[in-house]
């Protein structure tokens, strides 16, 4: 549509709503415009039009197996979408949408499978930021949208990131500052027996069982298997990587012979473990003391390493609860090698 992105920038809390028509314009004329969720920026296209979904398989460079969450901004559009009884998802409806939250149902015929990766499941979210909900009901359809970076790479928090990887290749990138979570939504099926997590995220599993008790998390969120095909975004493929290889270290005891095989590699750790490190390149991450700053900070701090100059990046493991585990799910899947 445009041979260079359109850059909209707008006030993340009260948008315009001259940009915004502008935006809803592009998405109703088959194009893709990034735009600011609560947790990431997303690329979103017209989710019924299959033209407009492929392109940004396409744009991404996205396996075509990976299924894309689509984006509403009220219950109504969620009936084009889902074939399923909503009665057990009304929980989790009600406690975290909107929110950082996708549920996973069986979808209507009408889905295209190009949105859902050939799945008869259809994800669904309903976005709390702002420019996310206005852009949605301007356009009038559900918006499917993964993150609006290069398949592979971390997810941008910031248009910036869009523009590092998408300028160019989007017809509009909205520009409403930084994202306020920094980590893609925790993804939960619907369509199966039991509720089962499929991508941890900022809503936390601690949270979502005082919901939901009987929410499972399978092996391979635990690190100690592979799933067989992906059934949500996230969950194979590499992902979150930077350009150079990172070292995630999880058993501390092997921290020291880590440090002596990379001499001069950077350490990505906490603020309160950088005095173990004395003499070494710090990156920080944010602080234990508070775990959102981690999370928040995540996706920039994985781009910063890129800029430095050294060959690899040692990261320091963290405990895996509450939102760490989440922000852990993400390392692990970053790393070129894992050492626990």
């Amino acid at each position: 549509m445009f041979d260079l992105s359109l850059i909209l920038k707008v006030d993340p809390i009260n948008p315009s709503m001259e940009v915004i028509k502008k935006a809803a314009e592009i998405i109703k004329k088959s194009g893709t415009v990034a735009f600011p969720t609560e947790t990431v920026y997303g690329l979103g296209a017209n989710c019924f039009d299959k033209v407009a979904v492929l392109r940004v398989f396409e744009i991404k460079r996205r396996p075509p197996d990976n299924p894309l969450i689509v984006h509403i901004s009220d219950l109504q559009q969620l009936d084009l979408l889902v074939e399923d009884d909503l009665t057990k998802a009304e929980p989790l409806i009600e406690t975290f949408w909107p929110g950082p939250v996708t549920l996973i149902f069986k979808k209507k015929p009408q889905v295209p499978k190009q949105v859902t990766g050939g799945l008869e499941t259809v994800a669904v979210r309903m976005p709390s930021h702002p420019v996310a909900k206005k852009l949605i009901e301007v356009s009038g359809v559900p918006i499917a949208a993964p993150s609006a970076n290069l398949s592979g790479r971390p997810s941008p928090t910031s248009a910036q990131h869009v523009i590092d990887d998408l300028y160019g290749l989007v017809d509009a990138i909205i520009d409403g500052g930084e994202t306020p979570l920094g980590l893609e939504s925790t993804v939960i099926d619907l369509s199966r027996d039991e509720p089962t997590l499929l991508r941890p995220g900022p809503a936390t599993v601690e949270e979502i069982r005082k919901v939901v008790p009987n929410l499972r998390i399978p092996d391979f969120l635990l690190g100690k298997s592979q799933p067989e095909r992906p059934l949500s975004p996230g969950m194979m493929y590499r992902h979150y990587a930077p350009n150079k290889p990172i070292v995630l270290v999880i058993d501390e005891n092997k921290l020291d012979a880590v440090l002596m095989e990379y001499p001069d590699a950077p350490i990505v750790c906490p603020e309160e473990m950088a005095r173990n490190f004395y003499g070494r390149r710090l990156i920080i991450m944010g602080k234990l003391s508070e775990p959102y700053t981690i999370a928040q900070n995540l996706f920039k701090v994985l781009r910063s390493i890129d800029t430095v100059l050294a060959d690899v990046a040692i990261v320091v493991g963290l405990p895996e609860k509450g939102i760490l585990f989440s922000v852990m799910n993400r390392l692990r899947k970053a790393a070129s090698r894992v050492i626990e």
